[in-house]
């Protein structure tokens, strides 16, 4: 083995003429309202249901982190700004390579074979590691939603076990085998299952499902705002920015979790009609979409309850931030009713497109031969990747029914922002080895321009966020590693090709 091979890449047109094999074909349903949908249905979310009250008020308590208070409308443009950067890079490179794959595609293409696999490994981080999160939190949220119409699991069943177990009142009444409780989150799984069954069915039933939950969603944020915005003071507005710039930066490092997302629009680059138009519409699109949405909402947010009284409301964990505003300014239990049954639905539609992506990005892998080739299978009915759809479905389900919303959530920025980085130093390194090369879309200006500024904003926000999420980042990274020594490296494709794998000429797309 040789140390050039770690850095062997792939040609563009090879990695879009494999998506043309027979049995490899994924079905080109969508078009550019569908794919913003997608992403409005990804980014729109945990993120703004739930961060943005500590976003907003901080932590007082150890790892003290100060709030941005109403300076949080900034933070959410600094994040949508240096979100757009990357979002420029991804429209470019979907644009010129239209293969399931996202980041980990055209990593391969760029950056090489061992920079694709981490970006891949990396990628589990955000879509089902994140997931895991988004599962956890749906299933809270759909607890505390149908008690307030008096239904109520025991709470063995309706808890991880990581904070079940040192819970003396939930060991005692669980059951147990060979003297171990058993206590797991039955709605978590639940969740998931359904989800992914959906996804199995069909790419564009998915995306009719999703379409429906956006809509649904962004009527209840609309509720939200009209029902508060009499109650907004705009002396709750000032300070501005009661931590000055470490709480307007810090709030952007947290509340980047809302915009994750986005960039599974990309995964779904060979089930678009016309990718190299419709790629940089939806991702773009999407992004000003939700920075817009979630201005207004931080804004009446904040204007509704006032700096101080946030952080202690926050300390006494009364509550979902928005159902907390609502409860706050005095609004019917009707009212926050609705609001709560918003926060399921929003996730609902976060799992719907993170089931999505994930599936696709272990497809690519395992086409690659960096994964079994079992996993790379499309249904020979619905035409969806079903083996890595399933997949999937149990690695999430499983770990939700087990794991605390806290450990899952730590990984997932800082995991994120690190494949965000390498796309847009992939932009960079293809503008110099691919100069003449065809872009329906360009990302404006010289390739050290906004794709390096990209670059170095991820690094900063990066920065804003707690040490112990860069420990942990390195020892997922290193065991990743691990896995591609032993199995990818030694059953790449690029390392031992087929000449089936290639068509003889690139393909062009039907519209």
């Amino acid at each position: 083995m040789s140390f050039g091979q770690l850095f062997r890449t792939k040609s563009l047109d090879a990695l879009v003429g494999e998506t043309e094999g027979e049995g490899r074909q994924l079905k080109r349903v969508l078009g550019p309202w569908n794919l913003i949908a997608l992403g409005i249905g990804a980014v729109i979310g945990a993120g703004i249901f739930a961060t943005i009250g500590t976003a907003a008020g901080g932590q007082t308590t150890a790892p003290f982190r100060p709030g941005a208070g109403p300076g949080l409308m900034l933070s959410f443009v600094i994040t949508a700004v240096v979100c757009g950067f990357t979002a420029l890079c991804y429209a470019e490179f979907a644009s010129m390579v239209p293969v399931s794959g996202s980041a980990y595609t055209y990593s391969y293409g760029t950056l090489g074979e061992l920079v694709a696999w981490i970006i891949g490994w990396d990628l589990i981080i955000e879509y089902a590691i994140g997931n895991v999160a988004v599962a956890i939190s749906w299933a809270n949220y759909f607890n505390t939603l149908i008690g307030t119409f008096g239904i109520y699991l025991p709470k063995w069943l309706a808890i991880d076990y990581q904070t079940g177990h040192v819970m003396p009142e939930v060991v005692a009444v669980a059951p147990k085998i060979f003297g171990f409780p058993i206590i797991v989150n039955i709605f978590a799984l639940a969740i998931v299952a359904l989800i992914t069954m959906v996804l199995v069915w069909g790419i564009k039933a998915s995306a009719r499902l999703n379409i429906f939950m956006v809509g649904l969603k962004l009527l209840v944020l609309a509720f939200f705002v009209i029902v508060c915005i009499p109650a907004v003071k705009v002396e709750n507005w000032t300070p501005f920015a009661p931590n000055g710039w470490p709480g307007i930066a810090t709030g952007a490092a947290i509340i980047f979790f809302a915009y994750i997302g986005f960039d599974a629009v990309s995964t779904t680059a060979e089930e678009t009609r016309n990718p190299k138009r419709d790629m940089p519409i939806g991702i773009i699109g999407s992004l000003i979409v939700c920075t817009i949405i979630y201005v207004i909402v931080a804004a009446v947010f904040t204007g509704v309850i006032p700096f101080p009284e946030l952080r202690r409301l926050l300390a006494t964990e009364q509550g979902e931030p928005l159902t907390m505003a609502m409860q706050y300014a005095g609004q019917s239990n009707l009212s926050i009713r609705i609001v709560a049954f918003g926060s399921v639905v929003a996730h609902t539609a976060v799992l719907l497109v993170f089931q999505l992506g994930q599936p696709r990005i272990f497809f690519a892998m395992a086409r690659d031969g960096l994964l079994p080739k079992g996993i790379a299978k499309v249904h020979p009915k619905y035409g969806t990747p079903h083996v890595a759809t399933i997949i999937t479905g149990l690695v999430v389900g499983v770990a939700a029914m087990f794991s605390s919303l806290e450990d899952m959530v730590n990984l997932t920025n800082i995991g994120t922002l690190f494949a965000f980085m390498l796309v847009c130093i992939g932009i960079i390194i293809l503008r110099i080895k691919e100069p003449n090369r065809e872009r329906t879309f360009r990302v404006p200006g010289p390739a050290w321009g906004i794709p390096l500024i990209g670059a170095l904003t991820c690094v900063g926000l990066a920065y804003y966020l707690e040490r112990s999420s860069w420990t942990r980042f390195g020892a997922w990274l290193a065991l990743g590693l691990v896995f591609y020594f032993v199995y990818g490296f030694w059953n790449s494709r690029l390392r031992h090709p087929r000449p089936a794998d290639v068509p003889p000429t690139p393909p062009t797309f039907k519209e």
